[in-house]
């Protein structure tokens, strides 16, 4: 079972509607809202609510209230659009951080619709400077092992693009991507005539151990998303990105209701928290996200079959015409996240 959100009712154009208020939003796993719907976002933000469409279940839109929301979690490879409109967030006291993802598939062309490489490094760096090295996660992720990337390759581009941002966060969260499991992903591969290969267990520590060297000098945290192998054995722990101890860190007092502790498991003592009871911090994992995934629960907004980037790996589209029709829509004023 999921968790239950608190209830609310809004008003809609249709009249009185019931509505889930959480306090975590996801934005998104499933589409880049920062880079291609920000204006769209802090449009319903303002009107208070947002409308779901359930990708299992079309037929039931879910409306989701922003009453309660204390923080929300953006996932992107493009926050540049989003960096001047930060000031309506804070506005309303709602906090924020970033899943920033900054990877080095240029020479391959494996993300055709994101900007130049040295322009997303700028843009990290001004997000950084904008918030907190602590709300920019930079995310190398996936590590796609081809026939024009190699284990070695993948190495020279992480330490590439660290060597530039590493001021400018405190993490670095990876996966190894598991093209086989992902059939529309196989295809799309296949169509660009790109030769891939799963990383098997031995690759997997080898590369997690080269990572772990270079980044020596940049003193980051290292993690894996939603990967099964222990890799403690070279300091790499497995992430939270939706993470309850990062969202104490970077919300206040007044950010906090009381019941929002309590569901994070937390007592207020004064200004002070106890740490939460393993029972509670496994309470909190979502169980609507892969086994091997650590995050806590939140609610996406996004819906699949929306984002315009193209990249060859992505399984949140379903075709290469979705994506042509997806950089059509962007153009038209207030977007719907929905096909």
């Amino acid at each position: 079972m999921g968790i239950k959100w608190p209830k609310t009712t809004i008003e809609t154009p249709e009249g009185p509607c019931t509505a889930i208020a959480p306090w975590i939003i996801s934005a998104s796993r499933a589409t880049d809202i920062p880079a291609c719907y920000s204006e769209w976002f802090f449009d319903k933000l303002k009107k208070g609510y947002v409308q779901w469409i359930n990708p299992f279940n079309r037929f039931k839109p879910q409306y989701v209230s922003f009453a309660n929301t204390c923080v929300i979690v953006f996932w992107t490879k493009n926050p540049a659009p989003m960096i001047p409109l930060l000031e309506r967030l804070e506005s309303l006291g709602i906090a924020c951080y970033f899943q920033f993802t900054l990877n080095d598939y240029e020479a391959e062309g494996f993300e055709p619709g994101v900007p130049p490489l040295n322009q997303r490094m700028e843009t990290f760096q001004a997000l950084s400077e904008r918030l907190g090295k602590e709300r920019v996660i930079w995310r190398f992720d996936p590590l796609l092992m081809t026939d024009r990337s190699d284990p070695d390759q993948l190495i020279s581009k992480i330490h590439g693009v660290g060597e530039i941002i590493h001021p400018f966060t405190e993490k670095l969260v990876f996966s190894f991507a598991d093209i086989s499991n992902y059939k529309k992903v196989t295809d799309n591969l296949a169509r660009q005539s790109v030769r891939y290969r799963d990383f098997d267990t031995v690759t997997m520590a080898d590369t997690a151990r080269k990572i772990s060297e270079i980044n020596k000098p940049w003193g980051l945290k290292l993690a894996t998303c939603g990967e099964a192998i222990d890799l403690s054995a070279f300091g790499i722990e497995h992430n939270k990105c939706i993470d309850d101890e990062l969202i104490l860190r970077i919300t206040d007092k007044p950010q906090r209701s009381t019941q929002f502790e309590k569901f994070l498991g937390y007592e207020r003592q004064g200004d002070l928290f106890a740490q939460p009871m393993q029972s509670k911090s496994k309470r909190l994992k979502d169980k609507g996200q892969r086994r091997e995934c650590n995050c806590i629960y939140s609610k996406d907004i996004g819906s699949y079959n929306t984002c315009p980037h193209g990249c060859i790996y992505c399984y949140a589209n379903d075709s290469a015409a979705c994506v042509a029709k997806n950089r059509l829509k962007i153009r038209v004023e207030n977007a719907a996240l929905v096909p």
